[in-house]
């Protein structure tokens, strides 16, 4: 491309400005005549506090969803509270990832930014789980294989899959019933198989479209003081009615990854189950929104790695879990089973550290520019600088 280049010569029109386009208000760069008058510029967007609080506890709760797993069969309190947190812990996630995913187009450095912080890392941690499963548990069937995503992976194959569909998502007039349709779609087709966590891609789209299609005041509405008391009788009666549900309903509803054959329910029942989860964890997230602190926390900064904590809690637990660490019998009692869930938040909030994610940025975020062309507008960009400077030298 950059041979179809006119030559450089004194008569060339020069190139139109570096154009740069800043973050959700974030406002646009000033001209010349503009900046000789203006106060020095910050050196970044300030982040929001709220939406950094609101990832790293989500994350700790499922850390702690996740270290319940063994434990939950022997206490149907614990398998109680496990499923009010899975009702609306990967909702709140997601949500928040749809939010933040409002400016997503098919630029060229977005699409880079989606295959070295998505694709790339799905890559790589679904290989170290396939390997871990296979070493570490000494089970032989397990094949590294990318199409079938293993316990955590799934997430970034969803997120990648739906990123790359946000255009379709903005242009759509009612994006959300649609997702919704769709959701309901994956609930009653069993031949969807597991080819890419399909099942989860379709049946938690919603949370995600839902996270497009709000503003920043919708989440203002639900930061309020009124909100945070309506929130407590509202868990109150998730708890209870988590603990009426233990004998009575199959938890797999909540993982969003079968269909309602496939949990030898009536077809009918997906559809109904999607709208009725749908609602449900709607109903939490808001109320978990709603006690998510506004201000700077201890933990605030921690919001940044959410997603180094997510990947690497899981080979903890499952290191646990393939060398019995959890079959000792004090930790099914209610004092184990308060230590293994302060175990786990303590693990999860190391692994969101700056240091762990120094140490880990290769895989999470590589910026492999040996692997992209380089925009052939900032190529020319570079040339004329370098030869207005030549110039000026002579």
């Amino acid at each position: 491309m950059t041979n179809s280049l006119p030559p450089h010569g004194h008569n060339r029109t020069p190139l139109p400005p570096a154009r740069t386009t800043p973050a959700s208000g974030v406002p646009s760069p000033r001209r010349p005549s503009q900046e000789q008058h203006a106060p020095p510029a910050r050196p970044g967007k300030q982040r929001d506090a709220f939406f950094d609080n609101a990832k790293y506890l989500a994350i700790v709760l499922v850390a702690m969803g996740h270290s319940w797993e063994p434990l939950k069969g022997d206490s149907r309190i614990l398998e109680g509270v496990y499923t009010v947190v899975y009702t609306f812990h990967m909702p709140a996630f997601i949500i928040i990832s749809g939010f933040f995913s409002r400016s997503f187009d098919m630029r060229p450095d977005r699409l880079r930014r989606l295959v070295t912080g998505v694709l790339v890392p799905y890559v790589l941690f679904e290989t170290a789980y396939s390997l871990f499963k296979r070493y570490g548990d000494h089970d032989p069937g397990m094949d590294v294989t990318l199409l079938d995503p293993w316990y955590l992976t799934w997430f970034l194959v969803a997120l990648f899959v739906w990123r790359l569909t946000t255009p379709l998502w903005k242009n759509l007039r009612r994006p959300l019933p649609v997702a919704l349709g769709v959701a309901m779609f994956g609930s009653v087709s069993p031949e969807i198989g597991n080819d890419l966590d399909l099942q989860r891609v379709l049946q938690f789209l919603p949370y995600f479209v839902l996270g497009l299609c709000l503003k920043p005041e919708h989440f203002q509405m639900v930061r309020t003081r009124t909100m945070r008391i309506v929130a407590v009788p509202v868990f109150a009666a998730a708890l209870v009615f988590g603990w009426w549900a233990v004998p009575r309903m199959n938890t797999a509803w909540f993982y969003h990854r079968d269909s309602a054959q496939e949990l030898g329910a009536p077809w009918w029942t997906g559809p109904v189950m999607v709208l009725a989860l749908f609602g449900c964890s709607l109903l939490l997230t808001a109320c978990f929104f709603a006690w998510v602190p506004r201000r700077r926390m201890w933990f605030t900064a921690l919001g940044a790695g959410t997603l180094y904590g997510y990947l690497l809690h899981g080979f903890v637990v499952k290191a646990g879990d393939f060398h019995g660490w959890f079959d000792h019998r004090w930790m099914h009692r209610p004092l184990g089973e308060i230590a293994v869930t302060l175990a786990a938040v303590a693990i999860v909030t190391l692994l969101c550290t700056p240091p762990v994610q120094r140490i880990f940025k290769f895989a999470m975020e590589p910026e492999m520019k040996w692997a992209f062309k380089r925009d052939a507008a900032e190529l020319a960009r570079e040339r004329e600088s370098r030869q207005r400077r030549e110039t000026a030298n002579v």
